[in-house]
Formats: C-alpha cells, sequence, structure tokens
C-alpha cells in the first residue's frame, strides 16, 4: 500500500509541504507545521492487521523494524526510504510497575514509562532518529546543508550528536552555559559535535538557532520541527500495545518546551483515528514550579502564552519560560480534558526519590511528573481504580550530581531531604558491621 504524509500549517491554512523541504513554519500565517497523514490509506489495513504487524516487529532483530519507532514506520515517516534510516534501537522501553510507590499514594496500577533506557538516555531519541533519518535521505537526493543544529538544555543535544554520527552529518550544538549537568555535556563533545556555550539561557539558544536555521544553511533539529515529533509519538503507541491495546486512565507527563505532550496526544489520536484503542485518556502535563508559563495560562482558563523569564530548577531540561510548541500543547490538552500541574524543588526531589524505592534511578524532571501525580492524588483526581502512567523522560544517570546532592542533603532548595538513605561509615570490626547491619533490619 502507499502511504503518504506532509507538513500543513496547525491553524488550518490550505496547503502541504513534502516533509524533505525546508520548512519549520507555515508561509502564510508564520505558525508550527504538523506532519499530517493520509489516514484514509492508512484504514485500508484493519486494526487487527496493524495490531498483528507492530507485534511481528516489536524488538526483532530485523534492523531497522525492531526500533520502537521504525516498527511503526507506515505512522511515522512512510516516504522515508529505508535505507536512509539512521536508527540506534531506540524505543521498545518497558513499562515499570512501580507497587510501593503505588500503594504510598493510594493508588492502584501505576506504571513508569522508562523512555531514559533508549540510547542517548532519553526520549529525545525517539524523535531524533526520524529527523536525522530524513536529512540522511535529503542530502542523498541532493539537499545541500551544512549541518543540523540545536538549541538544547542537555539531552536534545546529546541525541542529535549521537545519531549525526552515526550518519557522517555534521552537528552544531547551542547550550545555555553552566545550565546542564556534566554528563550531558560531554556527550555531544563526545560524539564530536561543535558544541557552543552561550552565556544566556534556553530561550535566548533557541533565538539563535532559529536565526542560523534561517541565514546560515543549517538544518534546525529543535521540537519546532514537527519530524522530531513524529518519533516522539510513538511513546503513546507503545504504551497502548504494552498495555494489550488498553489506554491508561491518566497519563503524566513533564513539560519544558511542550513538544512531548503534543507528540504524546497525536500518537493516541491516530491509535483512535484507526481504529486501535476506543477512548482517549486524560493527560497531565508537569512543569516545575520555577518554569511553568503552561501552568499560569491553564490556571487562567488556557489564557494565551504570557513568556516567562525561568528560574533556576533542579529539572534544568525543563528550565524553558517560552515554549515553542505551546499553541499544540494547549490543543492536545484540550482534546485530552488534560490539567496542568506543578512541582517545587523539594517536591520533585522528594518524588524522584521515594519511586527510586521500587528499583528506579529517576531524573529530576521525572520526579516532576510524579510530584505532579503525588498531587492529584491527594486531590483525588486520580483515583485508585485509575490506570496511570508517567512518563520519564531521561536516565538518572545523567543526573547523578542531583542523586548524591540530595542523599547526602546538600541541594540548597531541599534542606530536608524526605528519602535521604545516606552510607553508614564504621571501622574494620566484624562486631560494629554486625550490630549496625542488625540495627537497620530490626
Amino acid at each position: 500500500m502507499a502511504f503518504t504524509a506532509e507538513f500543513r500549517c496547525i491553524a488550518g491554512c490550505a496547503g502541504g509541504y513534502a516533509l524533505e523541504q525546508v520548512i519549520y513554519r507555515c508561509p502564510r500565517c508564520g505558525d508550527l507545521l504538523e506532519v499530517v497523514h493520509d489516514v484514509a490509506a492508512l484504514r485500508e489495513r484493519s486494526a487487527e492487521a496493524w495490531k498483528a504487524l507492530f507485534a511481528e516487529r516489536w524488538r526483532s532483530v530485523d534492523e531497522p523494524w525492531g526500533s520502537g519507532v521504525w516498527g511503526k514506520h507506515e505512522w511515522v515517516a512512510p516516504q522515508l526510504e529505508a535505507r536512509h534510516v539512521v536508527s540506534m534501537l531506540e524505543g521498545g522501553t518497558h513499562l515499570t510497575p512501580v507497587p510501593r510507590l503505588a500503594r504510598a499514594l493510594g493508588l492502584g496500577d501505576v506504571r513508569v514509562k522508562q523512555c531514559g533506557t533508549s540510547h542517548s538516555g532519553s526520549f529525545k531519541d525517539l524523535g531524533m532518529t526520524v529527523l536525522v533519518s530524513q536529512v540522511a535521505q535529503m542530502i542523498a537526493r541532493g539537499t545541500q546543508l551544512r549541518a543540523i543544529a540545536c538549541a538544547s538544555t542537555g539531552d536534545t543535544s546529546a541525541a542529535l550528536a549521537a545519531y549525526a554520527a552515526a550518519a557522517g552529518i555534521r552537528a552544531v550544538v547551542i547550550l545555555p552555559r553552566g545550565k546542564i549537568s556534566t554528563a550531558q555535556l560531554v556527550q555531544p563533545l563526545a560524539a564530536g559535535a561543535l558544541v557552543l556555550a552561550i552565556d544566556t539561557d534556553f530561550d535566548g539558544c533557541m533565538r539563535i538557532v532559529q536565526d542560523l536555521a534561517d541565514r546560515e544553511g543549517v538544518y534546525l533539529a529543535n521540537s519546532m520541527n514537527s519530524l522530531r515529533l513524529e518519533g516522539q509519538k510513538t511513546v503513546a503507541i507503545e504504551i497502548a500495545q504494552q498495555r494489550h491495546w488498553r489506554v491508561p486512565d491518566w497519563v503524566v507527563i513533564p513539560g519544558g518546551n511542550l513538544g512531548n505532550v503534543s507528540a504524546l496526544g497525536a500518537g493516541f489520536e491516530m491509535l483512535l483515528a484507526l481504529g486501535l484503542v476506543d477512548r482517549r485518556p486524560r493527560i497531565c502535563v508537569a512543569q516545575a514550579e520555577h518554569a511553568s508559563p503552561l501552568y499560569a495560562s491553564y490556571k487562567a482558563n488556557w489564557a494565551p502564552l504570557a513568556p516567562q523569564k525561568a528560574r533556576p530548577t533542579l529539572a534544568s531540561a525543563i528550565q524553558i519560560g517560552n515554549p515553542v510548541s505551546f499553541a499544540k500543547a494547549v490543543r492536545a490538552l484540550r482534546a485530552f480534558d488534560g490539567v496542568v500541574e506543578i512541582a517545587t524543588e523539594a517536591e520533585l526531589a522528594d518524588a524522584s526519590a521515594r519511586a527510586d524505592l521500587d528499583g528506579l534511578f529517576t531524573c529530576p524532571h521525572t520526579g516532576v511528573a510524579l510530584a505532579a501525580l503525588t498531587k492529584l492524588a491527594a486531590r483525588g483526581e486520580v483515583r485508585r481504580e485509575h490506570d496511570v502512567v508517567v512518563v520519564s523522560t531521561a536516565s538518572g544517570l545523567k543526573f547523578a550530581d542531583f542523586k548524591v546532592g540530595y542523599h547526602e542533603a546538600r541541594l540548597p532548595a531541599v534542606p530536608a531531604p524526605a528519602h535521604r538513605n545516606a552510607p553508614i561509615d564504621l571501622p574494620d570490626r566484624y562486631d560494629a558491621v554486625r550490630d549496625a547491619m542488625l540495627r537497620a533490619l530490626d
């Protein structure tokens, strides 16, 4: 079957644009674009046939179909030739039960979608494999591009650098100097990217990279480029597939630049349109209190975006005050009866540590989502009978300083960590070790 997709304006302006065209905004109104699929053609294959195909490809050893993204090739980038796919078997991540946390919150089935176990350690791989693969095909067909560039608070730069290196394409990364973790900084350096550390915040980096894309022949890799969101929407498809095509009652996801929630919504909408599921979940977007323009809009009955000067937060990857995908996020939340919640620094740190007691190693951004779930449960909006999925966006291994600081009580914003677990220093004597162990286990 011949499946197709194209860019179209989210505001409904007439006209479509090929996915190989270098275009990021509607030339008529300046609004963002989105990828629109030929749903009528996709419906020619039954829902059961799609389920069978996706099951056959799930974690397959046949590359690239074992990828969580490329196993859904027809729903993502149907005109992309397989020979141009740049994949590291991203996605296919675990939906991990957290029964201890669920009991503490008075809830039933709570699971964490572990997107951070992907190749570069975050959900950004899911979008970057699509974007870099599309660019590889564009270059092979004669498009002149000097590099792929992004502004980043860490995870986007790691994903871009890894996939661009695999494709043999130059990558340019623009970071806010001193505002990302060491692990996040070293990832693009190790992959050979040109890293430019700018004395500004993420929003300032975003302004610069958009100008470079307009003027200097580099291809923009941030989430305002809807190719990224096509890969990220597979999180929703995986969640449904891993639940035997049953949609959870709630999905909680952290939000910064807000491409992730619009991608999540797009994935569930596609499942619904093609008959693989029969309803939508409710969605909660969780923001750090120090960077919460979406929350401010929500509390004001979805008022227009009022950009903020984001303040420093432990959840550095979502320290964004002027989110590019605001309009898409609001549209998704309205369609999914969505809510927005915030977390203080202490709340996100304690929530992250409490979830780790179920064997996780959560990043601070996942802590924001977990803190939001804690609040929703406390006021009875999420109840015991509800199935809940929390999207974990990155590996906690990228934020070792956050973890160490918490358990050593060295985070100024968290003066009294509720779940601190410090080592016990002992002399080299059996009786001292035995006594300490027995006291702890008693």
